[in-house]
């Protein structure tokens, strides 16, 4: 078995992109971390679209040089998708894993279809979240089923990142028996959020912001599924209670253009800075005083296990992961999704009588860090091997 050879074991992570979010950052951490001389990990993953922002420096930065499926970044398309698929399979025959690991629907659906093709003992898929509500047209949204369906029953363990997250794979979308699944909560690299002192001053310096006016802000793509409006509605609600605040839209995307519009039109163009993109997040969180998540849908967002270990209070929607993420609201307030009213008291309470940062922050670093969900992933991997 492969496990017995006197040679490291091979393991495989393929990810649709290395575009900014949480996904491209564990890829790139676990393909470092699971390394020689019992491991040798590869990652593959296609290229991002034009309007996506690039995470492939900080793959670089982790020692890790991706090959590159281009096709693989792409939306799914049957036709197409069979000369992906088919780029997949040759890749895997040359480098010959005892494990691939998948990420992302995209890069699930071909390169489990790909790993049962080239003979690979071990597929594992991990879902960061799902797609099945807030992303896509009802028809698009069976058609995923459907194939998250089909595709579980080649892989050898499904993995989710909270027990919430499983629990409605399992139970409400039926994607396999509870029996596959296991719950590795999500690694990172958190020392240096950890670090960085509070109220450091240097963002808040660089966007000419008051150093004593409130500073609340969102970090992630500017995307649908993210709700950008919501923020921006409790930004001017706010805004009323308290006309010195400021608000931080740090991220990028297709609706930015449609946001700095709705800004204008909500009377926040003074208030709202646009940052774009931001690679050095630490002196970020160190200046809000209150992270948000005003999403449709999430799975277990990298934003807020990074606010939380930077000492940051964070407010989000009770959807997907966060209830998990957050403890029942134990580490951070929730609010009902879509609910602009009750999002903008829980920003007021939080600034009002911020919360002390010490259990969620001991709370990050002990459940999220890197080193464990590597340990955790060999475990699987060998136990998968020797089944």
């Amino acid at each position: 078995m492969p496990h017995e050879l006197k040679r490291p074991i091979r393991v495989v992570n393929l990810i649709a992109r290395l575009n900014i979010g949480g996904p491209a950052v564990i890829v790139a951490l676990l393909t470092a971390r699971i390394g020689p001389p019992e491991w040798e990990s590869t990652l593959i993953c296609g290229q991002i679209g034009p309007a996506e922002g690039d995470m492939a420096y900080y793959a670089e930065q982790q020692g890790v040089h991706p090959l590159i499926v281009a096709e693989l970044g792409r939306e799914l398309h049957p036709l197409r998708d069979l000369i992906t698929l088919w780029k997949v399979y040759r890749l895997l025959r040359r480098l010959k894993p005892d494990v691939v690991h998948t990420h992302t629907a995209k890069a699930g659906f071909v390169g489990r279809i790909a790993a049962r093709l080239a003979g690979v003992p071990v597929i594992v898929h991990t879902f960061h979240g799902h797609v099945f509500h807030g992303y896509f047209s009802p028809a698009k949204t069976r058609l995923f089923l459907l194939l998250e369906r089909l595709t579980a029953r080649l892989s050898s363990a499904v993995i989710t990142l909270s027990d919430g997250l499983r629990d409605e794979l399992c139970d409400v979308y039926r994607i396999a028996p509870r029996a596959k699944f296991r719950v590795l909560p999500v690694g990172l690299d958190l020392d240096a959020f950890a670090r960085t002192p509070r109220r450091g001053g240097t963002f808040r310096a660089a966007w000419g912001i008051p150093a004593d006016a409130p500073l609340i802000g969102i970090v992630g793509r500017l995307v649908p599924v993210k709700n950008h409006d919501l923020f921006l509605r409790m930004a001017a609600q706010l805004q009323e209670q308290r006309p010195d605040a400021r608000f931080a839209i740090i991220g990028d995307g297709e609706l930015r253009e449609s946001l700095e519009r709705q800004a204008a039109a909500l009377g926040l163009a003074e208030a709202v800075i646009f940052t774009g993109w931001q690679h050095d997040l630490p002196p970020i969180y160190s200046d809000l005083d209150a992270l948000i998540i005003s999403s449709l849908n999430e799975g277990t967002p990298v934003s807020v296990i990074e606010a939380l270990a930077a000492g940051c209070p964070v407010v989000a929607t009770a959807v997907g992961g966060l209830p998990d993420l957050l403890d029942r609201g134990a580490l951070g307030r929730l609010t009902p999704a879509g609910d602009a009213a009750a999002l903008t008291q829980a920003v007021a309470e939080t600034l009002a009588a911020p919360p002390d940062p010490a259990q969620a922050q001991t709370a990050m670093l002990h459940r999220y860090s890197i080193d464990r969900l590597a340990r955790d992933l060999e475990e699987l991997y060998r136990a998968l091997l020797r089944e």
